[in-house]
This record gives C-alpha cells, structure tokens and sequence, in this order.
C-alpha cells in the first residue's frame, strides 16, 4: 500500500485550470521526486496534499487514510511535515524558539526560557545539532542567513515526528555547501526509513535522491517512474530536463 496516494486532484483559479485530474504515488521509505517547469502545478499540488488549499475534486490518502480537505495543522499530525519555499520562520524569535513552535502546547507563551518543556529543548537541541547549527540556537532567527534559514525550517519539521515530509524546492537559494549538509541529512534520514516527496528544479538534486520521479505539465501528470526511465522518455527530455 503506498504511503500517499493522490488520486484526481484538481484545482482550478477563476478560469485556470492550475492542477488537472493528478494523480501518483509516493511508497514508503521511498525519496520521491516532483518535477516540471514553472506553472506546471507542482506547488499547487503540495498545497493540496498539505492542506493549504482545498481541492476541487479529488482524494488525499495518507497512511491508508483520507486527508483530503484538512486543516495544515490536522495533516501535520497525521505525519506529513512540509517546507516552503520561501521560508517561514518567527524571525523575533530564537532558532530554538522556532524549533518548538510546532509542538508548541500553551501558544508561544509557553516557548520562553524555564517554560520551555525540558524533553522538546533536548530534542530540538539534538535536531539543530543534526543539521550543523546548534551554534545559532540563541540567535534570533531574522539573523540567519537563507541557506541556514533553510536548515531551521528542515530541522524544525522533523520535531513533528513526520512519516513523510514534503519538501519545496531545498536546492533552491542555498550555497553548495549547504546544499550538500542538506542532501547527506535527507539520506540518512532516509536510511532510516523517512519518506520525502521533493519539488525541485535542480536536476542533479532530482536524480541523486530520488528513487522514483514524478513528472508534470499543464497541470497534469505527465508520468512517474524510476530516474532512468524519465531520462530516457524524449516528452520528459524536451520539455523539462533540457530547460528546468
């Protein structure tokens, strides 16, 4: 049975049709790739599955269950953590401040010095140390640069615990350094049994990590399958890998 199962999902903005009748898979324990140019409806379909938008039609089944049209916060604890691409961070306050935001029980009031519950300081402290930036946890998050501002959001939403996380475009904006932090982390937890679905435009990302790859255009999807088949299917080829 695979962990997500997207089935028909469709969104239309006034008269644009910005994701038409999709549908894939993503197995468990498996890095999965969703790629396609701008406009293609990759975002769109990740807003979906998380809950920031409401399909039109279609279903979202997560672990054997129907997610379809919850709240962000519900598909959150059901196990599915999500980045963005833009960065979504508290910035007045710590990086360890925002690391407890999303297990955070009593509002953020309950984030601040001897208030802080005492197990999700040491894991958030042992995440931070995970992605190489536990230096930062008492800097203000407005501080960081973009690279490490990516690194906060990662970290941050492994505090969820998640089954799968939905990554947004993680190349995107960070220095090559960073880029590679990032993919080693991604694989270990993979290793471990994480499962990722990946919006991304760098290719070399794509085909490093992913064990299978989605592929869409106009809204649809195009095909999915393993990276040495969408390498080799000359639609994938002239469309997409030539010009992402």
């Amino acid at each position: 049975m695979p962990l997500l199962d997207v089935v028909g999902l469709t969104k239309v903005f006034g008269g644009l049709q910005a994701v038409d009748n999709c549908s894939f898979q993503v197995e468990p324990g498996v890095i999965t790739g969703l790629i396609g140019p701008n406009g293609a409806g990759k975002t769109t379909a990740f807003n979906m599955i998380s809950g920031v938008l409401r399909p039109d039609a279609g279903t979202v089944r997560f672990d054997g269950k129907d997610i379809t049209g919850l709240m962000p916060h519900k598909v959150a604890r059901r196990g599915v953590g999500r980045t963005f691409q833009i960065t979504r961070e508290l910035g007045d306050l710590t990086v360890l401040e925002n690391m407890v935001v999303p297990t955070a029980r009593g509002g953020l009031g309950s984030l601040m010095g001897a208030r802080m519950f005492r197990h999700e300081q040491e894991r958030a402290m042992g995440l931070l140390d995970f992605v190489g930036i536990t230096h930062l946890a008492t800097e203000k998050a407005k501080n960081l640069s973009f690279g490490q501002r990516k690194l906060l959001e990662f970290a941050s939403v492994l505090m969820g615990e998640p089954k799968l996380v939905l990554l947004d475009e993680p190349a995107g904006g960070v220095n090559p350094a960073l880029l590679e932090r990032m993919m080693e982390r991604i694989k270990s937890l993979n290793d471990d049994g994480l499962s990722f679905l990946i919006v991304e435009h760098n290719m070399d990302v794509v085909m490093t990590l992913c064990k299978s790859i989605v592929v869409m255009a106009h809204g649809e999807v195009m095909l999915q399958g393993p990276p040495e088949i969408v390498q080799e299917d000359n639609r994938v080829l002239d469309a997409y890998l030539g010009k992402v």
